[in-house]
C-alpha cells in the first residue's frame, strides 16, 4: 500500500468514494452531509480542493488502485494567535474491502509529514459519533479526543418537562 497527492485524473475516483463515504455516514448521522460534507456539486468542490494551495488531498492505493481518499485543511487559530495554523483531517475513507490494511495509515502519514513541513504542529480529526473503527485509528495514530459536538434538530426534541409554555399553561 502506498499514498500519494491526489491529481485531476482521480476525480472520478474521489466522486465516487466520496458518494460512499456519505451513504455510510448518513447512516450514522443523518445531517453528517449537510454540516460535516462537502458543498455540492462535490465534483466541483473536490476539483477546487485539488487547487487549493492550503488543502491536502491524498489517495491510498494497493498495487496503483486507489482505494481511499483523506482531505485535510489547515485553518486558522483563533486570536490572539492567528499567527499559528491546525491541520484538520475534515473526510477519510476507505473502501471496505482495504480496511485494517494500512491504507489509512499511509494516507494519514503523506498529509500530516506535508502539514508538519508547513510548519504545523497542532492536529484535530472530525470522526462521527459511533464511528468506532474511525475512532480508534486516530486513537492508535496519537489522537486524543479534545471535543465533543452536541447536536439537537426540533424536529426530533420532545416535551420541555417543567417548562410553562401555552400548551401547559392552561
Amino acid at each position: 500500500m502506498a499514498a500519494r497527492r491526489a491529481e485531476r485524473f482521480d476525480l472520478i475516483d474521489l466522486v465516487g468514494m466520496y458518494r460512499r463515504l456519505t451513504d455510510e455516514q448518513r447512516a450514522i448521522r443523518s445531517i453528517w452531509p449537510d454540516t460535516d460534507g462537502l458543498d455540492e456539486p462535490a465534483d466541483i468542490t473536490l476539483e477546487t480542493l485539488l487547487d487549493t494551495g492550503s488543502a491536502v488531498v491524498v489517495v491510498g492505493t494497493i498495487d496503483g488502485s486507489v482505494l481511499g481518499f483523506l482531505v485535510a485543511v489547515e485553518e486558522p487559530l483563533l486570536a490572539p494567535k492567528t499567527d499559528r495554523r491546525i491541520g484538520v483531517i475534515r473526510l477519510i475513507y476507505t473502501e471496505h474491502d482495504a480496511r485494517g490494511v494500512g491504507v489509512g495509515a499511509a494516507m494519514l502519514s503523506v498529509v500530516m509529514s506535508e502539514l508538519e513541513g508547513r510548519g504545523i504542529d497542532l492536529f484535530d480529526a472530525r470522526v462521527s459519533p459511533g464511528h468506532r473503527m474511525a475512532k480508534n485509528f486516530f486513537e492508535a495514530n496519537g489522537f486524543k479526543t479534545r471535543s465533543i459536538t452536541m447536536h439537537r434538530s426540533d424536529e426530533q426534541a420532545g416535551p420541555t418537562d417543567g417548562v410553562a409554555t401555552e400548551e401547559n399553561q392552561t
